[in-house]
Order: structure tokens, then C-alpha cells, then sequence
């Protein structure tokens, strides 16, 4: 009896957000969520997560570092939606209240094996001078109601954001029937972005 053929694949994530470059901060978490397709769904591991907070050395001022891990398993029947990883990096203002200090988002890399990507961070600015000193004042900056918003397209042209240093994630991936589904990602087929991804 010949062995059925496969309906779905699997993509196996496994990685960890690494550690960020916000010079100008200290004393911050981040907060982690998938955004997929239709035909995706996860089959195992976390969905979001959120992270211990984090300090910069006394010693020597560098990256802000949390090892935090990221563990899940997707299935899907069609490589429309690819899953991506928005990430939202939180931390105290001058008056105690926790306020947005990045966004950023990634797609998944499609290939097996380990890879690391350094993704820019990017705040929502307020449109106006009076909104500006108002949201500094009453301690509410812009941010998003969703995170989720960081990666997809729509409305993002009329958004004004300031760039705000860099995060680091790497990721250990593994898929499973892939190519008996008809998709071939091997890295000999395919040409690997740098590693810094910009939007």
C-alpha cells in the first residue's frame, strides 16, 4: 500500500530575540507576536510572549540584552501569508509610565538552518508641535493599538515614524514536506538577503 501524500507542511521556528541597540534607553522589555496568512495555523509553541526587562551594563554601555526564546510550530497548505515576527520594545519615561520604544517585524526565513537578522526599530510620531508637547506631558506618546499593524501594509503610508536603533533576533529553522508539496527552498536555489533587513 503506497504511503499517502502529504496535505500540509510544517515550519518548525526556534530562536531567540537576542538583544537590542537603543542608546539612548535602559530598563526595557519586549513583547513578541506572529502575524500569518489565512491558510496558516499554529500547531504548537507560543503565539506571543513578553520578556523579563532588561539593563545596560554599568560597566560598558552596549546593547540591551534578553536571550529571550521564541518556540512555535506553523502549519500550512499554501507559502501565501509566510508567518513574520512583530516585535514591540517597551520601557519607563521620565515620569515612571511605560511607554513604546521600537516596533519592528521580520518575515520567517524560508530556508532550513540557523539565521540571524538585525531589524531596524521605528516609534509613531505625533503630527504636530501642541501634539507633541501634550503626549510628552500627560505621558501618553503615540503608539499603536495593535502591534500587529507593523506588518502589514495598509494605512502605513500615512503613519509618520522616527527610526530608533536596531534588534536582534536569530532563528533555527527546520520545515517538513515542503518539497514533496512542490516547493523547493534550499539555499543552493535560492539567493540569501543580508542580514540587516530593511523595510
Amino acid at each position: 500500500m503506497a504511503a499517502a501524500s502529504p496535505s500540509v507542511f510544517l515550519l518548525l521556528v526556534n530562536g531567540q530575540i537576542e538583544s537590542a541597540n537603543l542608546p539612548e534607553f535602559d530598563d526595557l522589555y519586549c513583547k513578541y507576536c506572529f502575524v500569518y496568512g489565512h491558510d496558516w495555523s499554529p500547531v504548537s509553541g507560543l503565539e506571543e510572549g513578553i520578556s523579563q526587562i532588561t539593563s545596560k551594563s554599568r560597566v560598558t554601555q552596549q546593547d540591551l540584552v534578553w536571550n529571550f526564546p521564541i518556540d512555535i510550530t506553523f502549519k500550512s497548505t499554501n507559502p501565501f501569508g509566510w508567518p513574520q515576527v512583530v516585535v514591540s520594545v517597551y520601557g519607563p519615561d521620565v515620569f515612571g509610565n511605560d511607554v513604546v520604544r521600537g516596533y519592528g517585524a521580520v518575515h520567517i526565513p524560508i530556508t532550513p538552518g540557523r539565521h540571524k537578522r538585525t531589524i531596524p526599530l521605528f516609534v509613531p510620531e505625533s503630527t504636530s508641535r501642541l501634539q507633541k508637547f501634550t503626549s510628552w506631558f500627560l505621558g501618553r506618546r503615540p503608539e499603536f493599538t495593535d502591534p500587529k499593524v507593523v506588518a502589514q501594509g495598509e494605512g502605513r503610508e500615512v503613519t509618520r515614524v522616527r527610526s530608533q536603533g536596531f534588534l536582534t533576533l536569530s532563528f533555527n529553522i527546520v520545515t517538513k514536506d515542503l518539497k514533496k508539496l512542490g516547493y523547493d527552498t534550499t539555499s543552493e536555489m535560492i539567493s540569501v538577503p543580508e542580514a540587516t533587513y530593511r523595510p
